[in-house]
């Protein structure tokens, strides 16, 4: 049974859980949670066990609003410290993995590490993006695309095809605008994508369409 640990990433408080497989591939993964979740939102834990399962080692963690608040979205102004968390978590993770590091997270967690990712391209090798936030729900002329042009990371976006904040249709559009490889999975589901009929079936799946894209990434 592969090894998971709760681990201070900093001196800063940042803090998450981190998986460290039984036969590692070499290969890391960080992620991270939503506004409305913190670091043991079921999905991620889903996930990172899958991803560990099969030779990752995963690091799920706290952004830092979540350390701010136990309840509630991200206050006003606190995005440019999550970004400096994503930053840390995935130089935590760098310095225990020989390979591939990739980064990613479910929808706010998710949109702060495409925004962190436009301005620096070389901190992950690819990304898992999960419910991207397109727009907030009935207002999609609020497109959440402006760094798009600016993601040169290849990415796996997986969206629930009743997701509210974007319809499949929209997101097609709008990874247009991304200069970077993509890949859009559709899943049967809302926002939350993980539920009692998939739990068992959707974080294998994300793992074989993850696996298949960045095999074949060059």
């Amino acid at each position: 049974m592969a090894n998971e640990s709760v681990v201070r990433v900093d001196e800063l408080g940042v803090y998450g859980f981190l998986h460290t497989p039984q036969q590692p591939t070499g290969s890391g993964l960080v992620l991270t949670h939503g506004a409305g979740a913190n670091c043991q939102a079921p999905l991620l834990v889903a996930l990172a066990r899958e991803f560990c399962q099969n030779g990752f080692a995963v690091l799920r963690y706290e952004l830092q609003f979540r350390k701010l608040r136990s309840h509630g979205p991200p206050m006003p102004g606190s995005a440019e410290l999550d970004r400096q968390a994503i930053r840390t978590a995935v130089q935590f993770l760098r310095g225990k993995v020989s390979g591939r590091l990739f980064a990613g997270g479910h929808s706010y967690g998710g949109r702060q590490t495409t925004m962190l990712l436009a301005e620096d391209p070389g901190l992950a090798d690819g990304l898992l993006l999960l419910s991207y936030p397109l727009h907030p729900p009935k207002k999609p002329t609020q497109r959440r695309t402006a760094h798009f042009p600016d993601l040169r990371t290849p990415a796996l976006f997986v969206h629930g095809i009743r997701d509210g904040f974007g319809s499949i249709a929209e997101m097609t559009e709008a990874l247009k605008l991304i200069p970077a490889r993509t890949e859009l999975m559709p899943i049967e589901g809302g926002h939350e994508l993980l539920s009692k009929k998939n739990a068992e079936s959707l974080p294998p799946r994300i793992m074989e369409a993850f696996a298949t894209m960045f095999s074949e990434a060059t």
